[in-house]
């Protein structure tokens, strides 16, 4: 049977303008920011329409900003009779995809999406660290690279987005010899991201035990629909593990090509990117060209749904 799924997409989707159409011309994603700016501590509405990019880079902005958009998006969809048989998110993704699968209320959503952004770049400055994109290497090669480069300090991989396409993430001095091994192993393209910390892995530590206070504080329930967490990359609806698993996911690689392998295997035949940008598009394009995902992050996009 065909299933109905909804991607919800990760850091990196960002830009200034996002959103902006959603909340002047659907009341219900006008409800989404309004409620984002009552609940949140920052201005989320002017850093999202009006900017600047620099600070909508922030982690701490980022992150509540493309919580947001795809919570807009989501209930745009839901209002038009849209509603998702499977769900799945790109790390922070992960957030919006608990919404909903109504495992999460949306206000609590902002609440963790707030500690989350800012614990994140809190500890990206007490454990210093940085990411790179690796394209053209297998992910075993790449797991086998950062096992052998131990000594040199940490550095792991920490997203795998398609085949061939593996993130790193550790200490900057590892990360840079990481990329010269990567290099001259073949590596079609090695890269430094420009991000705020080493996400996705063990110098995010500092950042567990504010998002582990944070929801202790939120009720989880059952999913409706099954969840694909980024840690396991299995279905799942059981409360408690999602609640765990979303707390493992700030130090453990994000396995994106096995979840939506997953998908496949559970009747996924199409998807919509519920949220800014068309990054998962993208990536889908890689691991399954068969799959069709339909952005679904502007007003234009869901009206030609």
């Amino acid at each position: 049977m065909e299933k109905k799924t909804f991607l919800f997409p990760g850091q990196g989707s960002q830009f200034v303008g996002m959103g902006y159409d959603l909340y002047r011309s659907a009341p219900e994603a006008h409800k989404i920011f309004d409620l984002a700016d009552d609940v949140l501590d920052i201005d989320i509405k002017s850093f999202c329409f009006n900017g600047p990019a620099e600070s909508l880079k922030q982690t701490a902005v980022t992150q509540p900003a493309i919580f947001a958009h795809s919570i807009a998006a989501l209930e745009i969809l839901k209002s038009r009779g849209l509603h998702p048989d499977l769900v799945a998110g790109h790390s922070v993704g992960e957030l919006a995809a608990l919404v909903a699968a109504g495992v999460m209320r949306v206000e609590d959503g902002f609440r963790v999406v707030s500690v989350r952004g800012h614990a994140m770049q809190v500890a990206g400055k007490i454990r210093p660290g940085t990411m790179a994109a690796v394209l053209g290497l297998n992910d075993d090669v790449m797991i086998q690279l950062c096992d052998d480069l131990s000594s040199s300090g940490h550095v792991t991989t920490a997203n795998f987005n398609c085949p061939g396409q593996v993130v790193l993430s550790g200490e900057e001095n590892a990360v840079d010899e990481a990329l010269e091994k990567a290099k001259a192993l073949g590596a079609k393209r090695a890269v430094l991201l420009p991000v705020g910390g080493a996400f996705h892995s063990a110098l995010m530590q500092p950042a567990v035990t504010a998002l582990t206070d944070i929801l202790d504080d939120v009720p989880f329930t059952r999913a409706q629909i099954p969840v694909i967490p980024n840690v396991t990359a299995e279905p799942t609806r059981d409360p408690d593990l999602l609640k765990d698993l979303l707390i493992e996911q700030v130090i453990s690689p994000v396995r994106w090509t096995e979840s939506m392998q997953r998908l496949i295997a559970e009747g996924m035949t199409e998807a919509l990117e519920v949220g800014p940008g068309n990054v998962i598009k993208g990536l889908m394009r890689r691991i399954d060209r068969n799959i069709l995902v339909r952005e679904a992050g502007t007003l234009e996009a869901i009206e030609q749904l």
